[in-house]
């Protein structure tokens, strides 16, 4: 694949360092329009397609501004997954599953996302290499994932005080949602083998005690 051009130092030396103060409204709107041109040109071209340069023109910000919000495409491409995510939670919120257990209210909100997904393969292949390729230097952002994704579990299970066991289950859960987005991008699973994996895995919830919505 191409090589991505590499921040500037002092870009680089921020990126380990604590979170930045909460952004003002007009950053925010730069943010937003950076992570939609990345969703575009990823939906469009996939990994490769999703170049610094083509961000900063479509998102019309300067390339060193796009490079003070994300030091690289890594950053980007997770930070773009943590906002669809955040989209699909609020899709969902506005729609709860209707399964009677919390296992089959988590297997049907994992299995939306999943078709969600599976609607922009190009782009669901983007994140989910962006994933893989992270370092330590994107911790913050693949955090940011992973909280969204537990948030959106405990949620289908009617849970807001999970119980260590509980909490180890959605871990185990999240691996294997994780596993089977990519094994069926890769063409190694049909959507009908990533159905049966997660009401599987999802049965763990039951085995932890779940609270269940009255």
């Amino acid at each position: 694949m191409p090589a991505e051009a590499k921040a500037p130092a002092s870009t680089a030396r921020a990126a380990g360092q604590p979170a930045s103060p909460p952004l003002t409204e007009r950053q925010e709107a730069r943010r937003r329009r950076i992570l939609h041109a990345s969703a575009q040109l990823a939906g469009r071209g996939g990994f490769d397609a999703v170049q610094m340069r083509e961000v900063a023109e479509s998102s019309q910000v300067a390339l060193g501004t796009l490079y003070r919000y994300f030091p690289s495409k890594v950053h980007l491409l997770v930070a773009t997954m943590q906002d669809q995510l955040e989209h699909m939670h609020d899709t969902l919120r506005k729609k709860p599953p209707a399964g009677q257990t919390a296992a089959e209210r988590v297997a049907e909100t994992l299995m939306r996302a999943f078709r969600a997904l599976q609607r922009e393969p190009q782009l669901a292949d983007a994140m989910v290499r962006a994933l893989t390729f992270a370092d330590r230097s994107v911790s913050p952002e693949v955090d940011q994932v992973s909280r969204q994704t537990t948030t959106i579990i405990l949620d289908a299970m009617g849970l807001e005080d999970p119980t260590p066991d509980q909490l180890s289950a959605v871990r185990v859960i999240e691996h294997t949602w994780h596993s089977a987005l990519i094994t069926w991008l890769s063409g190694r699973a049909s959507i009908a083998q990533v159905k049966v994996d997660l009401e599987t895995v999802c049965r763990l919830i039951d085995l932890t005690g779940p609270r269940e919505r009255d």
